[in-house]
């Protein structure tokens, strides 16, 4: 898999979702093909729901897709490290192996903060494949936190 390549299709999605006012996270997930099944990005504030991070929601559609909740053998792409919360989706999800760009030392559940992808005591494990185009990522979403401060 080109995972530049498409790193830089979830950094479009964030950059969609940053647009919108969302914190700018795109997500894609990769079936086994390998073809994008799902993409999005967060839309906390555009569905009310604080569930709706970009990973959250492109697991729901590819589950859907695949008519299955077990999404074995797929892969997601996303622009930033995912939280503790999507992290235990990704895990449940059973996929197989994570790709982010951007490190998140704040809540970072991959590697940073927890490394819920390696955890003995869980019954899944997530290969995880960290700083895809990292500098490009964090751009994305320094750029949005800093618009944020100036207004």
């Amino acid at each position: 898999m080109d995972f530049c390549s498409l790193m830089r299709e979830a950094i479009k999605e964030a950059k969609k979702g940053g647009l919108g006012g969302e914190v700018p996270v795109g997500a894609l997930l990769i079936g086994q093909s390998p073809e994008i099944l799902a993409r999005d990005h967060n839309r906390c504030i555009e569905f009310n729901d604080p569930t709706a991070h970009a990973e959250i929601l492109v697991i729901r559609k590819a589950a859907n897709i695949a008519e299955n909740y077990r999404l074995n053998g797929m892969t997601m792409i996303v622009t930033v490290e995912p939280c503790p919360m999507c992290m235990g989706a990704i895990i449940n999800a059973r996929l197989d192996t994570l790709v982010f760009g951007a490190f998140d030392p704040k809540s970072g559940a991959a590697v940073s903060i927890y490394n819920l992808s390696d955890d003995g005591r869980l019954n899944h494990r997530v290969r995880v494949i960290p700083g895809i185009l990292e500098k490009e990522c964090r751009g994305v979403m320094q750029e949005f936190f800093r618009e944020r401060r100036e207004v």
